[in-house]
């Protein structure tokens, strides 16, 4: 049985380590899936965010057939503020659009999670509520130089520069930075138990 990471990010990698950490020998290889991430019309945001981790999953058992009984996690992270998904953004003025709608505001984070050997697929949804201060022109002209918000959903990362606009957090903070620590347990154990 051969664990996989259909992801490349550094942080997903960190914190799935973490989430095995109890596990004797857990260990995980990468796989980059590359999937059409684009909304379906009327979509529900936590339709879409579900749909992104089982569809990054299958992918990932896709490029996963040489290792022997793989068991593929896929996760997807995106920020909704009143309904709006909020993606990465596409250029600097994206960004900003972005920081200002989130500025003195609370959005949510959800991440999903998906876990699958071919035969299942098992799932988790993680909610989080996050509040952000109000920021200034420059504090959002600042960031956007910085270069932490180009790759990140809503526009920014919580575990670094961003964490600085985070007044507050009801929920899971890892999920926030990409991957629900404690879902990931439970996913973890529930395919470890059926094999």
């Amino acid at each position: 049985m051969t664990w996989i990471l259909a992801s490349t990010s550094p942080r997903r990698k960190e914190l799935l380590a973490q989430a095995g950490f109890s596990y004797t020998g857990f260990n995980f290889e990468l796989v980059a899936p590359d999937i059409d991430e684009t909304p379906k019309a009327n979509e529900l945001a936590a339709d879409y965010v579900c749909r992104l981790a089982i569809e990054k999953a299958e992918a990932g058992l896709i490029l996963s057939a040489q290792f022997n009984q793989p068991k593929v996690l896929g996760s997807d992270t995106i920020v909704v503020l009143n309904g709006a998904i909020l993606g990465k953004p596409v250029d600097a003025e994206d960004a900003k659009r972005m920081l200002t709608m989130l500025s003195g505001n609370t959005h949510e984070v959800m991440t999903a999670v998906a876990l699958t050997d071919g035969q299942q697929t098992l799932t988790r949804l993680c909610c989080t509520h996050v509040s952000f201060c109000a920021l200034s022109a420059a504090d959002i002209d600042a960031y956007i130089a910085s270069g932490e918000p180009m790759d990140k959903a809503g526009a920014y990362g919580i575990q670094a520069l961003g964490g600085c606009f985070v007044k507050s957090i009801s929920g899971s903070y890892s999920a926030v930075v990409g991957l629900p620590l404690v879902e990931t347990r439970e996913l973890l154990a529930c395919m470890m138990q059926q094999n």
